[in-house]
């Protein structure tokens, strides 16, 4: 027995269920249905931003939110003129969701819990009749091409379904990008795209939790980023680390992440002005011991880290330092050389750089340019983001465009 409905999405995450209601709010009339293959629906909104759910990023000007996208600059320009973050805030406030800015831009529930985007999604869903199948993880698809019947077949491993439009919301799934693969689409390779870099250093050993405003370069490439870093029990992370591993997605996974960054700790100062400045403290601060006090803006540990790291002892007073010294220090300042050795997961929040070719898909609409009736929504497509809420702005832009199209 096929189970009829005019559109099925398939993925219960933050992109289909906002697709299914925006779709159902702009006409009533449809039946949808949201078939997703594990027990419970919007795993990912739970545990995203530990919890508390970036819902989006205080940036309102499209050409300005596009730029933090590694993959999808170019095409999502257009979608962010049609719903953009701005949209976003007065969409969930419009659903019963006030949202806050924080200090650095990322926007939360003001309830400070993913629990309530989920309750607004799940009520609305209710509300609008929209069914919500669990269990249901797709076998296989039969487009309209090949059945001749102009709709959709979704078989799972208990139901059969049919749609006159298939919405397609499953994120980074392997299965799904090979069924899309028979019918001809062309799929990016997924390789990770937010992670952290594994270092095992001295420099750093016994620094975790020590943060620093930084220039971080990955050697023999362009990559570049300026931001906090955060040492860490296994290495280095922070929006400076995070923002070149998104960037670099494609370069580090062909290196096998094995390579060497360069961290200048004084983030903007060259090797000269800083050994300059380190001249002048030697100066003024001559009877002092060079270890005791960091005179740059970052932690007394770091610096008293670099000092020895550049041959200098606990008891060396500035009027002391050798010329090869100061050089030495002005070098672990501004060009630190470490050795990354494999990645980790940032958090629980797993994102890939890869998907369906941006150039099959019609961004007006979202719908494929290889089939009729067929959309996408969200990280199924070969787009995502640095953290911060710019991969949830993708699913609730993508989301209305398809709900719009249709």
């Amino acid at each position: 027995m096929n189970q009829d409905f005019d559109i099925i999405i398939v993925g219960g995450g933050a992109a289909g269920f906002f697709t299914a209601i925006n779709i159902v709010e702009k006409n009533p009339k449809l039946k949808v249905a949201i078939l997703e293959r594990g027990a419970e629906v919007l795993q990912k909104v739970r545990i995203s931003g530990g919890g508390r759910c970036n819902v989006t990023h205080a940036c309102f000007e499209p050409n300005e939110l596009v730029k933090f996208y590694p993959r999808g600059e170019k095409e999502l320009r257009g979608p962010f003129h049609q719903f953009c973050s701005g949209d976003t805030i007065e969409w969930f406030e419009k659903h019963g969701v006030e949202l806050k800015i924080e200090d650095d831009g990322r926007m939360f529930p003001v309830s400070n819990s993913s629990q309530t985007i989920i309750d607004c999604f799940l009520q609305a869903t209710q509300k609008l009749g929209i069914k919500v199948l669990t269990g249901q993880s797709v076998q296989s698809i039969f487009n309209p091409e090949i059945s001749g019947e102009n709709i959709w077949k979704i078989e799972t491993q208990t139901e059969n379904y049919v749609a006159e439009k298939l919405i397609l919301a499953t994120g980074s799934n392997p299965k799904v990008w090979e069924m899309l693969q028979t019918y001809g689409h062309a799929i990016v390779n997924p390789v990770p795209s937010l992670f952290t870099f594994n270092i095992k250093d001295p420099r750093i050993k016994e620094l975790p939790g020590v943060a620093a405003l930084v220039t971080v370069k990955v050697e023999d490439t362009k990559l570049e980023s300026t931001g906090p870093l955060l040492i860490t029990h296994w290495g280095m992370s922070g929006p400076a680390v995070l923002k070149l591993s998104a960037w670099g997605a494609r370069i580090l996974h062909d290196k096998n992440y094995q390579f060497t960054i360069s961290v200048n700790w004084l983030n903007d100062v060259d090797v000269d002005e800083a050994e300059k400045k380190l001249k002048e403290l030697k100066q003024e601060h001559a009877k002092k011991a060079v270890s005791k006090k960091s005179p740059f803006d970052f932690p007394n540990r770091l610096w008293e880290s670099l000092v020895y790291a550049s041959g200098i002892d606990s008891e060396t007073k500035w009027a002391d330092l050798s010329k090869m010294q100061l050089q030495n220090l002005s070098n672990q300042l501004t060009n630190g050389s470490f050795q990354v050795n494999g990645k980790s997961t940032f958090k629980e929040e797993f994102v890939t750089a890869g998907g369906i070719d941006l150039k099959e898909i019609n961004f007006k609409t979202m719908e494929s340019k290889l089939h009729k009736n067929l959309y996408f929504a969200g990280e199924i497509v070969n787009i995502d983001a640095i953290t911060g809420g710019f991969n949830f702005q993708n699913a609730w832009t993508s989301g209305f465009i398809v709900a719009n199209a249709i």
